[in-house]
């Protein structure tokens, strides 16, 4: 979060802290004067560090989870309903019964029902013209060679345990602008290569729609451009096991989407803001398993003047997932595990991002790393996400304008801001873990809104709050309902409607028990700052320290428990909070600066 400056003032001994909320009119002077990494061209971890914040560390599965290509775990049996955006996309739909075989070890020209086969040295083109129906059945290996189809009627192109490498060009060119189905038959292993000598999109390139079935396996690397490439758009469907590397440009780009509905994805990219999926369009995901490592770094881009990063995945409209998982690690400089241009909705499933690179700054612009980052609205109604940054200035989830949650569960662990969004936020269900390593943990620049669900936010320290809002502008914290513990207090002048209470000490790695009406959540306290606690329920809670639990649902990595028996442990004194980080501490600069 961009922070405004301002310097804390001792009237009558008592330090007023100022928590920041809004864009900062400082950042062309602080990057002139190199404030903000100290570095042009790599990760960016160094350089100038707020002074003001502390170190909010953490322990637990939230801290330490990590994320790798994984071929072997089964596909996820649990998916929404799959989506195409035309019926005809569905294989079942359409029936291709002329059948022409394909052998890439013995290519041969020929005329065979109404399609044409040319064959020069190893390369192959096959031309069905206004033929409908049509299978190609490829089979064989090159290692110099192609294979590119035209045709003005949509196709199916079934690999039987093909293998091709093209040095030249794309090695399976799909140049009719139909829908091209790909059949990958159970047990068939299938791999496609390029080089780096031509000019090509992709090593897989596709002119139309491009519809993935089938249960065999293909391997597809980019070494030119792009992986796989469609200039419309892309449906990977269940039992899919499809793995694309590229150490050139996207894993894999849709012009007009990426519709995930299962199967198992593994994307491996390496060059310089290269995104794992990058779609112009939207992206929806409904099943499967999706794995996305990349460690481009950050770079400038002289035409559009700006510094960009890398991402897992790119979305340049909207990005929705109902179902699947998704696991995201970005490890270069200026690095998102999510980037949506538009709106975007989760609904269900499960999302697990890391980032471990730092800020990237290059010309006087910088890309700062994100778990997840959504220019427009983000809203999540349900599924898993976990969230963690490590490097310099990397927050957790980021909207540039409103954030509403009304269920799921939500754990963000972040080197800057856990959670922050531009406009206003709003919590009405759900389960929300938000911890800023170095900042806020819950940080709307708008109002923040807490009307429901369960809320455990961590600060790093002084001047910094568990839950802030943009005081400065003119906006709120409205506490209305929900369950809260927040570790560093509230923003000041919040409007708590209802009541809040706190104690001016906590024990750090000790796990507490809050019980409000009939409901206990048992939490574990991070291992260091943060200035008081802060609780709040439906009605007064009671808090105990130094329990010992049993039974109940993990939640955010094992750092909170649900309906768990609760043992031992002592009763913690609670007094009446009227809203303030106002517990202690030296004041100081707001941290955050980017």
């Amino acid at each position: 979060m961009k922070k405004i400056m301002f310097f804390a003032m001792l009237i009558a001994s008592a330090v007023i802290q100022i928590s920041c909320s809004s864009e900062d009119p400082f950042e062309e002077m602080m990057n002139n004067n190199g404030w903000n990494n100290g570095d042009n061209t790599s990760n960016g971890n160094g350089g100038f560090q707020p002074t003001g914040s502390g170190n909010s560390a953490t322990t637990g599965e939230l801290a330490t989870f990590d994320i790798s290509l994984d071929a072997m775990t089964a596909e996820p049996s649990e998916a929404a309903t799959a989506y195409y955006p035309d019926e005809e996309d569905i294989l079942e739909d359409n029936a291709f019964t002329t059948e022409v075989a394909i052998d890439l070890s013995n290519p041969v020209a020929k005329s065979e029902s109404g399609v044409e086969v040319s064959v020069n040295g190893g390369h192959i083109t096959a031309n069905h013209g206004s033929t409908k129906k049509v299978c190609y059945v490829v089979s064989g290996t090159t290692t110099n060679g192609s294979l590119t189809i035209l045709g003005e009627k949509k196709y199916a192109v079934k690999l039987n345990d093909v293998s091709i490498t093209n040095p030249d060009s794309a090695a399976l060119n799909l140049l009719s602008g139909k829908r091209a189905f790909i059949i990958l038959p159970g047990g068939s292993i299938n791999t496609l290569a390029d080089g780096t000598g031509g000019s090509q999109k992709g090593a897989l390139y596709c002119k139309g729609k491009l519809l993935f079935n089938g249960t065999g396996s293909l391997s597809v690397t980019g070494n030119t451009n792009n992986g796989i490439h469609s200039a419309d758009y892309i449906v990977f469907g269940k039992g899919n096991k499809v793995y694309v590397k590229s150490t050139a440009n996207h894993g894999i780009k849709a012009n007009d989407g990426v519709f995930i509905n299962g199967g198992v994805l593994n994307v491996e990219v390496s060059a310089a803001a290269a995104k794992g999926i990058n779609s112009e369009s939207h992206v929806i995901v409904n099943g499967g398993r999706t794995t996305v490592l990349n460690s481009g770094n950050g770079t400038y881009d002289s035409e559009d003047k700006e510094a960009k990063g890398a991402a897992g995945i790119k979305a340049d409209s909207t990005l929705t997932v109902n179902g699947g998982e998704l696991w995201l690690k970005s490890t270069g400089s200026g690095g998102k595990g999510i980037n949506v241009d538009m709106e975007a909705t989760f609904n269900g499933g499960s999302v697990y991002v890391v980032t471990t690179g730092g800020q990237y700054k290059s010309n006087n612009d910088t890309s700062s790393p994100k778990g997840i980052k959504v220019d427009g609205n983000l809203t999540i109604n349900g599924g898993t996400i976990w969230v963690r940054t490590s490097g310099y200035n990397g927050e957790g989830i980021e909207t540039k304008s409103v954030l509403t949650i009304t269920g799921g569960e939500v754990a963000s662990y972040a080197y800057d801001d856990a959670i922050n969004s531009k406009s206003d936020m709003t919590v009405s269900g759900g389960y929300v873990y938000a911890q800023g390593q170095h900042n806020d943990g819950l940080d709307a620049n708008g109002n923040c809104y807490i009307k429901g669900g369960l809320v455990y936010a961590i600060c790093s320290g002084t001047p910094e709050v568990a839950i802030d809002a943009n005081t400065e502008g003119g906006k709120k914290l409205y506490v209305t309902g929900g369950t809260i513990i927040a570790v560093g207090g509230l923003e000041n002048g919040s409007q708590l409607t209802q009541s809040c209470y706190q104690t001016s000490s906590w024990s750090p790695n000790t796990w507490y028990a809050l019980t409000v009406g009939s409901e206990t959540f048992a939490f574990q306290t991070p291992s260091s700052d943060g200035s008081g606690l802060v609780v709040s329920g439906a009605s007064q809670p009671a808090l105990q320290s130094g329990v010992s639990t049993s039974g109940g649902t993990s939640r955010f990595g094992g750092l909170g428990i649900t309906g768990a028996t609760i043992s031992s442990g002592s009763s913690v004194s609670l007094s009446s909070y009227t809203g303030g980080n106002s517990m202690g501490g030296s004041g100081g600069f707001p941290g955050g600066w980017r």
